[in-house]
């Protein structure tokens, strides 16, 4: 798996889902892209879909981290 900070969280992603991680970083702002990482720490997981819509889930563990999957 690949790691990457996203607006000062870290992500784990595998290199297949880099659509998914290119759309936290550049398509949405800030406060866009902070409400899926706040959604994960409260409910475990958040699910979007990016502008192509691909579908994908951003899970949080217990270590602080982050994990993006394609749905």
């Amino acid at each position: 798996m690949k790691e990457v900070f996203i607006r000062g969280f870290k992500v784990r992603y595998e290199e297949g889902d880099q659509n998914g991680i290119n759309y936290l970083l550049y398509d949405l702002d800030a406060e866009e892209s902070r409400v899926f990482f706040d959604q994960a720490k409260q409910k475990k997981y958040a699910a979007f879909e990016d502008d192509k819509e691909d579908q994908f889930s951003l899970s949080y563990s217990r270590d602080g981290c982050f994990t993006l999957m394609r749905r």
